[in-house]
């Protein structure tokens, strides 16, 4: 009897596990109509094409982004790219996502719907002929759109919303800049949102009108005004020598920009405030170029970027020693340099160890620095061989960098060769992550 009642417990064991090894094959079985033909996942978005065909907007978006205009399956040449929305599918594999949860499956949720190119060209239609409240409004509306996803900030992008914004820009800075600071200030925010500016866009903003209200408010606005007026800023500059010399011409621009390093707002806004520093250093035409640079200087900037090099973070670091880099092209940069008594530790410790762009800039600042002395002097040169500087220029040839840093520091090791035996240090913990290139 009991030998009967064992076998039948092992029978309905037995078919436990049956069913159990049932139940794992069909957690893993997805109908094919919930699969997106192109990446054989379930869909979580799906999206119907002209063609009639459905795929997952994902994967459809990545398709046209890599340059295709042709349907996947069909291949037929698509005249509209816009994917319109399969609620009928999607509501379909929510219900199935539902009734499989027992198998781990979980629903997916309801997307938002995006924007169409359709939708942001009206609200710009409104924007274009509406009053300085409608247009604050609208201007709200499309930052909080673009901020949703990054398929609507591509959107909007694309039709031509920075051409239409930094328009009305400049027609409100032409006005009166203290009258219309609410909305100068939400446009600038708004373009920093969607931060990809076209050439039409840089152009406009980059107009004397535009540019004026742009200092206005790096020196009197808020913080976030300060802020987002120096990112839009970065934006227009970029190499661009008649902006910068309409930029250097306003009373107060140096200054402000000077200030935002000097008393940060966040890490974005004091790499944006060094990067248009930077662009006003390197950019300015040779006859600008010792008036800019003397007015940088005149403002302390110099000692700034050396505190500052003694702790900072890579990028940081790297558009620091731009800028101070640009500034010594000039006597009253390296004469201000020369007599801080940072300058040389901080730019031997930076040597091979931030980045090689950090590695570049810190010995183009000592070359400039240390060519003009003479051997009888115990100057920059001398500190550096003290600091270790001679290994670190011989390890720096060895692992390879561009030619004119190499130049720069081949002259180096010439001027530091005289007193190598006067003096040896080195610190070997600065060599513990280098990896040569082959």
């Amino acid at each position: 009897m009991i030998s009967s009642w064992r076998k039948r417990k092992a029978a309905r064991r037995a078919a436990k596990k049956h069913d159990s090894g049932k139940n794992t094959s069909m957690e893993l079985k997805i109908p094919d109509h919930y699969r997106c033909p192109i990446s054989l996942d379930l869909m979580k978005d799906p999206v119907t094409l002209s063609s009639g065909m459905t795929y997952d907007r994902e994967s459809i978006e990545a398709w046209f982004k890599a340059g295709n205009t042709t349907c996947p399956i069909t291949n037929r040449v698509l005249r509209n790219l816009e994917p319109i929305p399969n609620h009928a599918i999607r509501s379909m594999i929510q219900d199935w996502c539902v009734e499989k949860r027992s198998y781990g499956i979980e629903r997916i949720p309801t997307p938002r719907i995006p924007i169409t190119s359709v939708e942001v060209s009206e609200i710009l239609s409104k924007i274009e002929a509406a009053d300085e409240q409608e247009c604050l409004e609208l201007v709200v509306k499309m930052r909080s759109l673009a901020k949703e996803s990054e398929r609507n900030k591509r959107c909007i992008v694309e039709n031509g919303t920075g051409r239409v914004l930094s328009s009305k820009f400049e027609a409100f800075s032409r006005d009166s800049i203290d009258k219309h600071v609410s909305i100068l200030e939400e446009i600038m925010s708004t373009l920093t949102v969607i931060s990809t500016l076209d050439e039409e866009t840089k152009h406009i903003l980059g107009s004397k009108s535009s540019l004026r209200c742009i200092v206005w408010c790096l020196r009197c606005g808020s913080l976030s005004g300060r802020r987002n007026a120096v990112l839009v800023l970065k934006s227009i500059l970029s190499s661009d020598k008649q902006r910068v010399r309409a930029l250097f011409e306003m009373e107060g621009a140096i200054e402000a920009l000077v200030k935002l390093v000097k008393e940060p707002i966040c890490p974005t806004t004091t790499k944006a405030s060094l990067l248009a520093i930077y662009h006003m250093v390197s950019s300015s035409t040779t006859n600008d170029k010792d008036d800019v640079t003397k007015r940088f200087v005149d403002t302390g900037l110099v000692e700034v970027l050396i505190e500052m090099l003694v702790a900072c973070e890579k990028s940081i670091c790297e558009k620091a020693l731009g800028v101070l880099d640009g500034i010594c092209n000039s006597n009253e940069g390296r004469e201000k340099a020369y007599e801080n008594a940072l300058t040389m530790p901080v730019l031997v410790k930076k040597l091979l160890r931030v980045s090689d762009l950090s590695t570049e800039f810190s010995v183009s600042i000592m070359w400039k620095l240390g060519k003009n002395e003479t051997s009888d002097e115990r100057g920059v040169i001398f500190e550096a061989v003290e600091l270790g500087a001679f290994q670190k220029m011989l390890l720096l040839l060895q692992v390879g960098t561009t030619e004119k840093t190499k130049e720069n520091a081949t002259h180096l090791l010439k001027l530091m060769n005289l007193y190598r035996n006067r003096v040896e240090c080195i610190d070997s913990s600065d060599f513990k992550d280098l990896k040569r290139q082959f």
